[in-house]
């Protein structure tokens, strides 16, 4: 298979999403689920995704699309667009899949997901992780990932500004 379909195939429709999670979870596999904007990709991001790949077989990485990412960070947002941030994404090895989510929150998306595990960056309280009780209700866990200090977006934005 040629490179560049291997990365495609790794991005889904959610609708395509929910019959590979459901084939997944029939093999046996356990289904790691995060998200977030991943603008600029950075090694923060890098390390997040890592980490939570190790909690599972299947990392399933949910973005923010381009309209819901200028709703959360303002109308300068985001740098990447939602094309290259979802190849960029689906590039990485340690992701198994890759998929858009147009609302503020990827709330309905885990309920139709339901993974096995819920994974946050650290500057979230299990309180306040949009999913977590749903997760939790049906013996899944939620886990968090402390942050590698020193990389952010909006840092990396405003150094980039700077110069």
């Amino acid at each position: 298979m040629h490179k560049l379909q291997w990365i495609q195939n790794k991005i889904y429709s959610r609708e395509a999403l929910e019959h590979k999670c459901n084939i997944w979870r029939l093999s046996g596999k356990k289904i790691v689920f995060t998200n977030g904007c991943f603008d600029i990709l950075h090694h923060g991001h890098l390390d997040l995704l890592a980490q939570a790949a190790g909690f599972g077989n299947i990392l399933i990485l949910a973005l923010n699309t381009d309209a819901s990412v200028q709703r959360l960070k303002g109308l300068d947002r985001p740098v990447t667009n939602q094309q290259d941030r979802t190849f960029q994404a689906a590039s990485l090895l340690c992701v198994d899949a890759v998929t858009l989510f147009d609302e503020d929150t990827p709330e309905a998306l885990i309920h139709t997901l339901r993974p096995d595990v819920l994974v946050k960056g650290g500057d979230y309280t299990i309180d306040k992780i949009v999913g977590a009780p749903f997760v939790q209700s049906y013996g899944g866990t939620v886990e968090i990932i402390p942050f590698v200090q020193g990389y952010s977006t909006t840092s990396l934005i405003q150094r980039i500004k700077s110069l």
